[in-house]
Order: structure tokens, then sequence, then C-alpha cells
């Protein structure tokens, strides 16, 4: 995976936690972000500004998943029905589909508020993170193998 797609996906996760997370008292995410690559307070009003815009549709957007999803499951049974079966899974399909364009609008818009130096920073913090998760998942399995 790219490291450009790595980073996107962080940035969603970061700005798709962020109401979760402020509603039960967990740090800041833009907070957090700003602190890494030293966003200006403007920078981070316009990252707010961002995610609000987009964060109630992908909210409902992943309630009808859930509900889809819930729905493809109640079929799984003797006497299924495989056009309920096959519509639904259309449905969550389309569903996904709208959640991850959202996702990759908000990603992009984002990323459009960082400077290129603030991008670098980004960068080099996200492979320093992804060295961390690779060094620890490698200490654990060979934990495992003793």
């Amino acid at each position: 995976m790219k490291l450009k797609h790595f980073i996107g996906t962080a940035l969603v996760a970061l700005s798709l936690s962020l109401p979760a997370f402020a509603q039960q008292g967990q740090p800041d995410k833009v907070a957090q972000l700003a602190e890494m690559v030293g966003l200006s307070a403007d920078q981070q009003t316009e990252i707010r500004g961002i995610i609000s815009e987009v964060e109630g549709e992908l909210g409902e957007l992943r309630q009808s998943a859930q509900t889809l999803q819930q729905n493809l499951q109640a079929e799984i049974k003797a006497d299924y029905d495989e056009k309920s079966i096959r519509l639904n899974a259309e449905k969550l399909g389309d569903v996904t589909g709208e959640i991850a364009a959202l996702s990759a609008l908000m990603q992009a818009k984002v990323d459009a508020v960082f400077t290129d130096e603030q991008r670098d920073e980004l960068d080099r913090k996200m492979r320093e993170m992804q060295q961390q998760m690779q060094r620890h998942m490698q200490q654990r399995q060979m934990q495992q193998s003793q």
C-alpha cells in the first residue's frame, strides 16, 4: 500500500472518530493532529468544518449499513430467499460505496488544508508509527513462538 493511501486512511480514521471520541471525553483527534504536524488554529477550524460537513451523512450511512447487514444475517436460514439476500447485499454494497466516496472526499479536503511541510511531517510520523507497529508485531510473533 502506498504511504499516501496509508496516511489518508489514518486521516479518515482520525477525522471520523472525532465526534465519538469527543462525546466520550477522549482526546480531541484534530488537536492531536495539530500537535503532530503544527496545524494553525485556522487550519484546525477548517478541518473541523470539513468533518462537520459530512459527519451527519456518514452516521446515517453507517446506520443503514448496519441495518442492511442485520437484514442479511436474518436471511441466513434453511428456507432462504436468494432474491432477498442479493437485494440486501446490493444495497449494502451501494451504501458502503457511498461511505467510501464520502470518506475519500473528506480525506482530500482535509489533505488540501495541509501545507507541503505538514504533509512531509505527517508522512515521516506515519512511517515511524508503521515501523513501530511492525516491530511490535514481530516481537509478539517471537514471544508466541517461544
